[in-house]
């Protein structure tokens, strides 16, 4: 039952990933269309990126009153009426109102479901989860691609994906018990009346306050997902203008070499899966780490074009283990009452990365060039790499104190 029941967190993740490159893949047909301008996409991510940090926040809280299966359901029912409102929408006022439920939605799948696999499942689980966002990401170009040269175009993919989420959200329905059965069968039980949150709410009364952002290790953990958000998004939204501004690579070639990044992510985490069987998950987020830093270093040294395309390859392998990798250590290091709260506030703060950094950078970029990239994504890995560090010392001074 548990093995089945993962499928269907995994379709959950890969509909998660559908509607996060729709808008960019479609947005030079819409723009036009509705009557809006070619900057205009920025104002509609950013304001679902807020609705995710919002949401991520206040996702602990939620799950340890809903439970976890409930807050799935509605959170993907969220995101099939927003997608299905972006295909009829008319003007760029409803791109900006329907930003806001996708947002809300989204955060809040994306912190419950990573709190559930971490809560029940091995560290392997966890990087075939974030494996299977992957994959839907890099479906939803396809799917829209498919449409734009029909007679719907951009409103027929956009439905599209939404039939998806709704068919997604009965699945949800039909197996919403399913939740508490395999939690308990696993140790794990879930209950909606006496949930994690009211057990900490019960420790407050007794006079022990649970202060979650005070634990030992819990401030540079959050600081690593910032950064590793921050170089993700900055390679992915960057990279392609590095290369032609800066290495005089052909636009379509940049491309393709960023399609390698993406799928050196999912790949990467395809592999962690099985290798997470045999080595531990610690181990694996610093090695991670340490291919990340060989690839910034190749973008950074003068040599050839194809050197440059090594590099994103091995960023992305690099990128691969760490986040879910993170995701998944959070029970074990500031124990699993703490677990639903702080994992929200790991997404909204690596929300926070991916929609702060990237646009600093495009600052920096229009001001001074692209030559500076391999800098800043070699100051952010490093930046990344001691906050983990930083995590691992406090966690091993605090086991030899205990």
């Amino acid at each position: 039952m548990a093995t089945w029941f993962l499928v269907i967190i995994y379709l959950a993740f890969i509909s998660l990933g559908l509607p996060d490159s729709l808008l960019g893949s479609a947005w030079p047909v819409i723009w036009p269309d509705i009557g809006s301008s070619l900057g205009s996409a920025g104002l509609v991510s950013m304001i679902i990126a807020a609705g995710t940090i919002v949401s991520s926040l206040v996702s602990g809280q939620i799950i340890g009153r809903m439970g976890t299966g409930k807050v799935t359901l509605f959170s993907c029912l969220l995101t099939a009426v927003s997608l299905l409102g972006f295909s009829m929408a008319p003007s760029m006022f409803w791109f900006i109102v329907l930003a806001v439920p996708l947002g809300l939605g989204a955060g809040a799948v994306d912190a419950a479901l990573n709190h559930y696999v971490a809560d029940n499942y091995k560290a392997h689980h966890m990087n075939w989860l974030h494996c299977f966002w992957g994959v839907g990401a890099t479906a939803g170009p396809v799917i829209m691609a498919g449409f734009l040269a029909g007679p719907h175009s951009w409103r027929g993919g956009y439905a599209a994906v939404a039939v998806i989420q709704f068919i997604l959200v009965v699945i949800l329905l039909v197996t919403l018990p399913l939740w508490k059965k395999v939690a308990a069968a696993r140790g794990h039980e879930q209950s909606d009346h006496i949930s994690q949150e009211k057990a900490l709410e019960e420790k407050d009364k007794a006079g022990v306050p649970v202060k979650v952002l005070q634990l030992k290790g819990v401030k540079p953990s959050l600081l690593a997902f910032f950064l590793y958000c921050g170089v993700e998004m900055t390679v992915g939204l960057w990279g392609a203008s590095y290369l032609v501004g800066t290495r005089n690579v052909a636009a379509e070639t940049a491309a393709g070499w960023i399609s390698l990044y993406y799928g050196g992510i999912t790949v990467g985490r395809l592999i962690t899966g099985f290798i997470t069987l045999k080595v531990a998950n610690r181990l694996l987020i610093r090695y991670g780490q340490l291919v990340t830093l060989a690839g910034g270093i190749l973008l950074l040294l003068p040599l050839s074009s194809s050197v440059s395309m090594l590099g994103f390859i091995l960023i992305g392998l690099g990128l691969a283990p760490i986040y879910p990798g993170l995701l998944h250590e959070t029970p074990a290091r500031f124990g699993r009452e703490n677990s639903a709260r702080l994992m929200g506030y790991q997404m909204s703060v690596a929300y926070t990365g991916s929609t702060l950094v990237p646009p600093l950078f495009g600052l920096l970029a229009a001001n001074a060039g692209t030559d500076s990239f391999p800098v800043i994504i070699l100051i952010l890995q490093a930046g990344m790499l001691l906050s983990v560090e930083a995590v691992n010392r406090v966690l091993r001074t605090k086991r030899l104190s205990d």
